[in-house]
């Protein structure tokens, strides 16, 4: 359903483009908006395959949404669609121009004929699980096994880099009103994902009292793994690879941190039986028992949060516990992952994969962040102009702890309401 919203009015003249920052008459859309466009000539490091452009307004359908773009959050979905891997978008949408951005707060400002939830100036999330709906699995099954389903912002050409975006109206969800812009814009994509990934595949959805080995424990998707397996009564084992980040993850909840660079176990398994394999056996099993000081000896985890793949994924198999489950999202690392497989079948492991969330569960996600039950971890804010360095430093892995976002709509810092941002442009 639509939110009771209340329009602060306020006079702005009609133009063809707006200049960033600038707010159109409530409702009005221009023919023509700012946006960081990648093309695929372009294709490489963030800093040349992005470039600013003025491009043309994208046009609504019945189901969509047109929404300004307040702020939009930074993943890795940016890093990925400049360098073109695993695949380039264009092979996906085939359009001549690519909008990346899978993150956004932001206001409705246009709907489609047919929709009824959401009105011109709701406040709104964006998540960014698209489809057509007209499949079995979008009704009464998983929508997330549609074969129409895509990210948006990835695998469509109209992400959150600009002034303004269409979605689909089932993306949108209520903006936590004690949040600024920017740090609404922050966290859907992380969150709903380590939520699916924790809670989405029975039986192995977490319960209380279990552990649970968290990969990456200072980044985007970690930080809220953390919080959440906290909430559910459960315990994280984090993993960091710099001992500057342990206060932050153990203040994020965390039963204990282990810094992997402590260990020698990395990258893909070498051949069983050889010499290499016995010395990465003895450092695999020196990681466990770092495992069992924090869980208790002969505690193995009933959960790996996995995404980094090819460097840490023959330790998440082996650490498992008999009957546990790795459940990976990502291959941050490579993409060839390899595994001692007698511990898998032998102790009856589940592997599973994991990808973004339906809305049902990104709801779930986001209800905790509007309770205020979850902290969303913002690191930095961006200026528009800095929205390449910032996929520059998330590309070299030289990010702070948490997640990032850039500003877009929204002027400054700090704001949280359409009246803030309309005051600070006077």
């Amino acid at each position: 359903m639509a939110l009771d919203t209340t329009i602060f009015p306020y006079e702005a003249p009609e133009k063809d483009l707006y200049e960033l920052g600038e707010i159109p008459p409530m409702g009005f859309v221009p023919k023509l908006m700012y946006a960081w466009a990648i093309r695929r000539e372009r294709h490489g490091e963030p800093e040349t395959a992005m470039q600013l452009e003025v491009v043309d307004m994208p046009t609504l359908d019945s189901n969509e949404v047109l929404v300004l773009v307040m702020a939009a959050g930074i993943n890795y979905n940016g890093v990925w669609a400049s360098l073109g891997t695993p695949i380039s978008p264009f092979d996906g949408h085939g359009k001549p121009f690519h909008i990346a951005g899978s993150d956004a707060s932001g206001i409705v400002w246009a709907v489609g004929d047919k929709v009824k939830r959401w009105n011109v100036g709701d406040e709104v999330v964006i998540h960014c699980n698209q489809d057509d709906g007209d499949d079995e699995h979008c009704n009464g099954g998983d929508p997330m096994y549609s074969e129409s389903q895509r990210i948006w912002g990835y695998e469509t050409p109209d992400g959150s880099f600009a002034q303004f975006t269409n979605v689909q109206a089932q993306q949108l969800m209520p903006r936590p009103k004690h949040l600024t812009w920017e740090e609404s814009a922050c966290y859907t994509l992380t969150l709903a994902t380590a939520y699916r990934m924790l809670f989405g595949h029975e039986p192995h959805d977490l319960k209380p009292g279990q552990n649970v080995l968290v990969w990456g424990a200072s980044g985007g998707l970690g930080s809220y793994a953390i919080q959440l397996i906290n909430t559910a009564g459960a315990n994280a084992i984090g993993v960091i690879s710099d001992e500057t980040k342990r206060d932050f993850v153990m203040e994020l909840g965390a039963k204990g941190v282990i810094n992997r660079k402590d260990f020698n176990c990395w990258g893909q398994l070498p051949t069983v039986g050889t010499p290499e394999y016995n010395e990465w056996f003895k450092e695999a099993r020196k990681f466990g028992k770092a495992i069992w000081d924090i869980t208790g000896k002969g505690v193995n985890v009933d959960m790996v949060f996995e995404h980094p793949g090819e460097s840490t994924f023959p330790v998440s198999t082996f650490v498992c516990k008999k009957g546990g489950m790795v459940v990976i999202c990502a291959g941050t690392t490579g993409y060839n992952l390899t595994f001692d497989v007698r511990y898998m079948w032998m102790h009856q492991k589940r592997l599973q994969g994991s990808h973004f969330a339906h809305l049902k569960q990104a709801n779930a996600a986001n209800n905790l962040m509007v309770e205020r039950r979850l902290d969303p971890c913002m690191s930095e804010v961006f200026a528009w102009d800095d929205l390449r360095a910032a996929h520059m430093k998330m590309l070299r892995n030289e990010h702070k702890p948490g997640n990032m976002s850039v500003l877009v709509q929204a002027p400054k810092t700090g704001l949280r309401t359409l009246e803030d941002a309309l005051e600070a442009r006077r």
